[in-house]
């Protein structure tokens, strides 16, 4: 997709959709419908035969290059692809179900019962699972392999093979921690490709981040990259974090990570990462994320669903280097929708979930409500190109046409316009925040009204579309005695036209609410953009969304 220059006036809508030059969207769909698929399935040709790296034995020292050094040896080398290979076709035919059923064992977890404040849980090979992942420990300052054993898993149903005749490895691990030293409970998970996921206090299991994302959506095809190992060092008690150093490889390059975790009522994981190059990257993807969105308040198409809503992610935040709050809800589409907003040092982005309410989802299983946001902040890369990262690029967001909420069809990231080179190298930093809701702006920011709720349906007539947009905030009800001050819409309509327009106050529960309608004038799609102002101050974040007739 082309990167139109950045430092558009109120009046050009930042959200721009296309594709690169040649593009086929035949391709594009098919390749972002496959995404997790393909990613898990572990498939394609070696490359070259050559033996990688060997990995640190036993009781050797550990230091910070360590896995850097790895990672800068793996991609001198030609890349060579995984192969489910020590896995019996018992393993390999599992079900999602079957597979769930083998777990850990009863005290069969690494620290399990130290009195730590994390325990790690390897997680077997099988199903669609096929890469094997290789699991170490740092203690004492020196490198100790996790070795395959039998007995540290339980399963039902299911022959698990005999380790002296062949060792299935791991595929991943789960992290066990203890939130404000209570007992230990799920926190965290590492397994398929470079995926994570994270949970903060009270929260189930929702998105899934990508360590690194390499042509998402690409009509080259996307280049997954693949965690390769894990060093895990020996966490401690009262409250300090851990912290990992992870291994990945992919056609274009390696990389390695540091990942340091804290969980809490917001689980924060800072990550420190180096790319090392093979080829040319010129379409990298960090701070990557995937969320399911399957029906809600803005469309339910083609749904016949007893529930209110069902979506992991409601809508797109960002706050960019302008020092614009942004605002986009995520749709299911009924075609691909890939949108760039373009930017120059983004403050942050991420897929947040804003409804907390069990009644807008009325779902008694996966209590949407639940799931967690995730909050993306760049960070200044010590000695590295972190300038170059995270300076002009464009926050990119994917939607993928869903009939599942099982699948994570909305993708967001970060896509740097530098490319890095062949043989080249590039660092980068950024902070997650896996929370309730986005933390706090900056103190020199000012307080915004932010959009709570946003609705479409049909208008007064088949042509127009009605919208329903509430904004909430002290900052709306500022005026005198409280009063609602002198409120006026900047709404804009690209192409189309808004054919009319209210606002309702709500003082009891500072909320506004903006309706409009439009008419798109026959045209199949309509960019929307829309803030409040008092005065000519802008009091709110920026709502923009695309419809698509």
């Amino acid at each position: 997709m082309t990167h139109p220059s950045a430092g558009l006036s109120e009046h050009e809508p930042y959200e721009r959709v296309g594709a690169d030059a040649g593009h086929s969207r035949r391709d594009v769909l098919r390749t972002a419908a496959g995404l997790v698929a393909g990613a898990m399935a572990g498939v394609g040709p070696a490359l070259a035969q050559q033996t990688p790296p060997a990995m640190p034995a036993a009781g050797t020292p550990f230091a910070a290059s360590t896995v850097p050094d790895l990672a800068r040896a793996l991609a001198r080398q030609p890349y060579i692809a995984q192969r489910a290979d020590g896995l019996p076709d018992v393993l390999k035919n599992l079900t999602r179900e079957q597979y769930a059923g083998i777990r850990t064992a009863p005290g069969a977890a690494v620290w399990g019962d130290a009195g730590l404040d994390f325990a790690v849980e390897p997680l077997h090979r099988g199903s669609v699972y096929t890469d094997r992942v290789q699991l170490f420990l740092i203690e004492d300052g020196v490198v100790r392999p996790v070795p395959y054993a039998r007995d540290r898993f339980a399963a039902d149903g299911i022959a698990l093979p005999d380790p002296g005749q062949t060792d299935p490895g791991f595929s991943g691990f789960r992290l066990r921690a203890r939130f404000g030293g209570g007992e230990l409970t799920d926190f965290a998970s590492f397994q398929g490709v470079s995926f994570f996921r994270v949970i903060a206090r009270g929260q189930g299991f929702g998105l899934t981040a990508r360590a690194l994302m390499l042509r998402p959506a690409d009509a080259r095809g996307e280049d997954f990259s693949r965690w390769r190992a894990f060093f895990i060092e020996r966490p401690g008690k009262d409250g300090a974090p851990l912290v990992l150093h992870a291994l990945l490889d992919a056609e274009s390059c390696s990389a390695a990570l540091r990942m340091t975790l804290k969980p809490g009522d917001a689980s924060v994981v800072e990550v420190e990462g180096s790319i090392f190059t093979r080829a040319a990257i010129d379409h990298l993807g960090l701070g990557g994320a995937q969320t399911s969105y399957l029906f809600g308040p803005v469309g339910r198409r083609g749904v016949d669903d007893a529930r209110a809503a069902a979506y992991s992610s409601g809508g797109l935040q960002i706050r960019n280097g302008s020092g614009e709050a942004i605002w986009r809800p995520v749709n299911n589409p009924q075609a691909l929708q890939i949108s760039s907003f373009v930017d120059d040092g983004p403050d942050g982005f991420g897929l947040m979930q804003r409804t907390r309410d069990y009644a807008a989802f009325q779902d008694d299983v996966q209590h949407w409500e639940w799931r967690p946001s995730l909050w993306i902040e760049p960070l200044e890369a010590e000695g590295g190109d972190g300038n170059a990262i995270w300076g002009p690029g464009a926050v990119t967001l994917l939607e993928i046409p869903s009939d599942s909420e099982v699948n994570e069809n909305v993708i967001a990231y970060w896509r740097p316009r530098a490319v890095i080179p062949a043989n080249g190298e590039a660092r980068f930093r950024y902070r997650q925040t896996w929370c309730w809701q986005a933390p706090d702006p900056s103190p020199d920011q000012p307080a915004l009204a932010v959009v709570g709720n946003s609705r479409s349906g049909r208008g007064s007539s088949a042509a127009r579309r009605l919208f329903l947009v509430d904004f909430t905030g002290d900052i709306l009800f500022a005026g005198q005695d409280g009063a609602v001050p002198e409120l006026r819409t900047l709404l804009i309509a690209s192409p189309g036209t808004i054919t009319r327009q209210a606002i309702y106050p709500y003082p009891e529960r500072r909320t506004v609410r903006v309706v409009f309608e439009l008419d798109a004038g026959g045209q199949p799609a309509s960019e929307l953009r829309l803030a409040l102002k008092a005065g000519e101050r802008q009091v709110s974040e920026t709502w923009l969304y695309r419809w698509t007739g």
